[in-house]
């Protein structure tokens, strides 16, 4: 059933929400746009050493992205102490999720150095991780005010602090990558301190709003600060891991390709990098529906109105579809425009318009996928996201990209190309699985 009222609810809730993680994908397309004005090793170094630490940042990211939800049912129930409790905890979590964020950065170093890249390209790789990993504990911080204020209701501040966050990002990357003011041209790392310093400018934002904005005023989140409570910190956990894991599988399933390839040169690596990156930022709108579903099936789930929740997933993923028509549509007709953008070099523009194309494919199942995603978020059922997205991006998406790419075994290898069919055989089958968890959970909640 489609309802044009929910429909409209939706869209008003992920404009902004879109219009926020359009800035800040944004931000790595400006230094993805920058440091492959240097050069082609800038560049390579940058896709790996975005490719080694992005999915760690995001997996952090993800256990968080749970609050949302659990915000949502709050304010759908009109529990104010419930928020203000969950947000305290998150706190608590962001300290727990950085700790074990500074722990593990080591380790990318190491991995960093044991590719099959040149000198150069390793060094500005790991230079680019020794800077932006300062700027984690901010972007957690960040997340936790995010998903708080969004999951009642208010999406904007979010997009207008992105939006400053994204305007101090690129003179921060001229002084940095350049060596303005005399300080020295750090090349690809220069991106890194640049984002550090971003992070921790947009969570100190974001803290200040919390102490000026009405609404999350009366929610008097800081008064009486709880302790760490055991039970709700493994609650929050157990309910943002599936989450976590998805994210990171999803994410590591783009971002590690550089990785496979970088045997390949930078013309493979580079070409992969910008196809990656536009693909990135087209992906949000999908991502910013399955934001703005979490939010309203959370507080439909609260308010106890199930009849209208069906209505409103019924809507989202029709509006999905049509996203995806769009998405896909854009993506063809203006390949070629946009690749040219991030370089010169033709052997690069070549094979990221190659690849482009092949990204149009995959739009709909990855907006159907996102979507059942959003909705198993609302619902706070989020159990079978792991499973089926590890299934789905890596035993099958993966797997069948990297035969494809480097091997014999069904054709001549394809090189990059061969890993984004991979990813459009692995989203496919993730939309169908996430399709059928929707489906029963639904049945169960009918019965109940």
């Amino acid at each position: 059933m489609f309802s044009s009222w929910e429909a409209k609810r939706l869209l008003r809730l992920a404009t902004p929400v879109f219009l926020a993680q359009i800035v800040l994908v944004l931000m790595t397309v400006v230094d993805t746009m920058m440091a492959g004005q240097v050069s082609a090793e800038d560049l390579a170094a940058l896709s790996i050493a975005i490719g080694i630490w992005n999915p760690i940042l995001f997996a952090l990211q993800g256990i968080l992205l749970a609050l949302t939800g659990v915000v949502a049912h709050c304010h759908g129930a009109n529990d104010e102490s419930g928020i203000r409790h969950y947000f305290q905890q998150s706190v608590y979590l962001v300290l727990l999720l950085s700790a074990v964020g500074f722990a593990v950065a080591p380790l990318t170093e190491m991995v960093v150095r044991h590719l099959d890249a040149s000198h150069n390209v390793i060094q500005k790789a790991t230079d680019y991780i020794d800077f932006v990993k300062w700027g984690m504990f901010g972007f957690l911080f960040f997340t936790v005010y995010r998903n708080v204020t969004e999951g009642v209701g208010l999406t904007k501040p979010a997009l207008y602090i992105s939006l400053l966050g994204l305007l101090l990002n690129i003179p921060a990357n001229l002084i940095f990558i350049y060596g303005y003011f005399g300080l020295p041209a750090l090349g690809s790392a220069g991106c890194g301190l640049a984002t550090m310093l971003v992070f921790t400018f947009m969570a100190i934002l974001q803290h200040l709003y919390s102490l000026k904005s009405k609404t999350l005023g009366s929610l008097k989140l800081f008064s009486n600060f709880q302790t760490p409570q055991t039970k709700e910190l493994w609650y929050l956990f157990k309910l943002g891991l599936p989450i976590c894991l998805a994210t990171f599988f999803e994410v590591t399933l783009f971002a590690c390709i550089p990785l496979f390839i970088a045997d390949l040169g930078a013309i493979a690596v580079s070409g992969h990098q910008i196809a990656a990156s536009v693909s990135t930022l087209l992906f949000m709108m999908p991502l910013s529906l399955s934001m703005a579903i979490s939010i309203r099936v959370g507080n439909l789930c609260g308010q106890g109105h199930f009849a209208e929740v069906k209505t409103a997933i019924s809507t989202s993923f029709l509006l999905a579809c049509l996203i995806a028509l769009f998405v896909a549509t854009v993506t063809y007709l203006f390949r070629d425009a946009v690749a040219s953008l991030y370089s010169s070099n033709t052997e690069v523009l070549a094979l990221a318009s190659t690849i482009l194309a092949l990204a149009c494919i995959y739009q709909l199942p990855d907006a159907l996928q996102v979507a059942a995603n959003g909705v198993l978020r609302g619902l706070k059922y989020t159990k079978p996201i792991t499973s089926i997205t590890f299934i789905s991006y890596w035993l099958i998406g993966f797997s069948l990209g990297f035969v494809l790419a480097k091997t014999d075994w069904l054709m001549q290898p394809l090189g990059a190309a061969g890993f984004w069919i991979g990813i459009i055989v692995g989203l496919s089958t993730a939309a169908v699985m996430l399709l059928i968890s929707v489906r029963r959970r639904l049945a169960t909640l009918a019965v109940s």
